[in-house]
């Protein structure tokens, strides 16, 4: 019967398993909804500053400022690659970080140089494993995201483009669909196009917009544009955490079912080597009282 306490030991190691991924199932079933419920709410900031930019964009010239000048030339690109702290979460990441090293092979491939901001453990430990050049990272970013943890690495990619020591600015992460359905995306985050502020917003094509603004309305488009990069960061952090969420627990079930197969297949196979054991003791017996 030694193979059949190997199958037990088997079977109770995959019903410990089982039994933590249950549980990892169940935790990421209830982050989920508060991760969902936090992406919805961080929309109408980002809304609401986009519609006072628009406002400003159809009665303000406001081409002056640096944050808004397009490059003729591309030779140094900054990428805010947003990833997960945690993995166990199916092909999240992989897919994502598959998207955002297309892009800097493409980069490389034309000669220009790229930096990397890394919001997440994985992507940061991905891009070092690389040999990218990061300049800044945050990690450790918990359940519930913070803009405070974020300022430091935001504002410093918008001072280094206002500085022209950047020519343009990707913003990647993982988007959040459905609970079943999650893609990477990636968005020119820096320059912001005159055509993207001045794209008409529901219910505001009726009315023409003029206020006095204090201390001036470049001045004021200056600090929202930066408000508005910041919301833009933290939207798509958020998105991505829910992402993060709701890839655990389709992973994680999956790996449960998938658990719960292996046990019965272990079962069976147990059950017929310790029939196969009894069949040959009882016919060792039999040939022994038949000799007799």
């Amino acid at each position: 019967m030694a193979v059949g306490k190997e199958i037990l030991t088997k079977i109770r190691s995959v019903q410990n398993t089982q039994k933590i991924t249950k549980a990892m199932q169940m935790v990421s079933t209830s982050k989920m909804r508060k991760t969902q419920d936090r992406m919805r709410l961080a929309r109408p900031y980002a809304e609401k500053v986009r519609l006072v930019m628009n406002h400003l964009a159809k009665t303000n010239e406001y081409h002056g400022l640096p944050i808004l000048q397009r490059r003729d030339e591309v030779k140094r690109a900054g990428f805010i690659l947003i990833t997960t702290d945690k993995g166990l979460c199916g092909g999240l990441n992989a897919n994502l970080l598959k998207k955002f090293f297309m892009q800097v092979q493409a980069y490389q491939s034309q000669g220009v140089e790229v930096e990397v901001v890394c919001l997440g453990g994985k992507g940061l430990a991905a891009c070092q494993r690389v040999g990218l050049n990061v300049v800044a990272s945050v990690v450790n970013l918990g359940d519930t995201p913070k803009m405070t943890m974020l300022l430091g690495a935001v504002s410093n990619v918008v001072k280094r483009y206002e500085s022209a020591d950047l020519d343009i600015v990707h913003l990647v992460y993982s988007g959040f669909i459905n609970t079943m359905k999650q893609e990477p995306r990636s968005e020119v985050l820096l320059p912001i196009g005159k055509s993207e502020l001045e794209e008409p917003m529901a219910g505001d094509e009726t009315y023409n917009w003029d206020y006095h603004y204090e201390p001036s309305p470049l001045e004021v488009l200056e600090h929202l544009v930066k408000r508005y990069v910041e919301s833009v960061v933290f939207q798509a952090l958020c998105e991505n955490m829910a992402s993060e969420q709701a890839a655990r627990m389709v992973a994680m079930k999956a790996a449960t079912d998938n658990a719960g197969n292996a046990i019965k297949e272990l079962r069976l196979v147990y059950n017929k080597s310790r029939q196969a054991a009894i069949t040959t003791e009882l016919s060792e017996i039999v040939a022994g009282a038949a000799a007799v």
